[in-house]
């Protein structure tokens, strides 16, 4: 028995929705990337080796710890997104 395919429709909200979305975590990687820009600026070679977690202040291990978090959250979002597209396709729902 053939599976009949289900088109959906892509409206107009949905790619709204989709480019906030993609435009608010482009700004918070921005933001992430410039608040990272002071340990660049405040290096000191006796403290440790470049951008190991020694040669931080706290601010800057925070800064740093945050945006691996931000680098897990979308990779995860990621995964997401591949399996619901891959079940669409696979399975046409």
């Amino acid at each position: 028995m053939k599976q009949k395919m289900v088109k959906t429709k892509i409206r107009f909200v949905d790619i709204i929705y989709w480019l906030a979305i993609i435009g608010a975590d482009i700004f918070i990687y921005m933001i992430l990337g410039l608040l990272q820009m002071d340990y660049d600026d405040t290096y000191d070679s006796s403290k440790g080796e470049y951008w190991s977690l020694a040669s931080m202040n706290t601010r800057q291990l925070m800064f740093y710890c945050a945006l691996q978090f931000w680098n897990i959250i979308n990779l995860i979002g990621l995964i997401f997104i591949g399996r619901k597209i891959y079940k669409r396709i696979k399975y046409g729902t």
